[in-house]
């Protein structure tokens, strides 16, 4: 029996034309793709990377989800990823070419990076393959530079404190913020628009995209999972 190979594919930020063409070959190619997706209190599931997969018209048997919940607690999370895990380690040792697909850069706040760590520990065949994260495509769609010669760039997730985000934005050039909607409060009470400019994203990539420079009216949004920002400072 031929062995088993497991690719880690990066599908980009949410437009379907910004996969990579390696990855979107490794898809075409594979005999299993495994996606995560989203299980909320109410039972209901939802995948933003299956919304991708489903534009490429692949086989919908090879298609195989994994949901977790939308909490920070990790109990069911690692049970999840294990039960996935022993899913995939079978297909594998059938001698089949996997693919594990995630929304952005499969290194960068993925869900993948849980999985890889299994994969490694049994020494499995496996590659991955890197894709455009969000905050790339916003400066892209924006048309701000992230950082120019020697400015510096951090890029922080639900900034726990206001503290933490002034002490970002005094030593940092550009400041991107990522899962923000439980962070609105903090966000707002540091940001001055005389000395800050603001870039804020919503579903980029999806036909809901919005994308607005003014603060007041970001705030005033209901705010997505998939919500970043771009700080830059304006008095240097």
């Amino acid at each position: 029996m031929r062995a088993g190979l497991i690719y880690g594919v990066s599908l980009g930020p949410g437009d379907a034309d910004l996969i990579t063409l390696k990855g979107l070959k490794t898809l075409q190619q594979a005999d299993k793709i495994y996606y995560p997706g989203s299980l909320f209190k109410d039972g209901r599931k939802s995948s933003y990377s299956l919304s991708i997969l489903n534009q490429y018209d692949l086989d919908e048997e090879k298609l195989q989800g994994f949901y977790l919940k939308m909490d920070l607690e990790r109990v069911q999370a690692k049970a999840i990823y294990e039960t996935a895990f022993q899913q995939i380690l079978t297909d594998y040792n059938r001698g089949l070419s996997i693919a594990i697909v995630s929304e952005g850069d499969i290194s960068t706040f993925s869900s993948f990076s849980y999985l890889l760590e299994k994969i490694q520990a049994y020494k499995l065949n496996v590659n991955l393959i890197p894709g455009i994260s969000s905050y790339l495509h916003l400066a892209s769609e924006s048309k701000i530079p992230l950082c120019l010669q020697n400015e510096k760039v951090v890029v922080i997730p639900r900034v726990q404190t206001q503290g933490e985000l002034q002490e970002a934005i005094d030593n940092f050039d550009t400041v991107v913020l990522m899962k923000i909607k439980s962070v609105m409060d903090s966000i707002t009470t540091v940001i001055d628009s005389k000395n800050h400019s603001i870039t804020y994203a919503e579903r980029l990539g999806t036909d809901k995209q919005f994308i607005t420079n003014d603060w007041v009216i970001a705030n005033q949004r209901e705010i997505p999972y998939f919500s970043l920002m771009i700080i830059k400072k304006t008095n240097k």
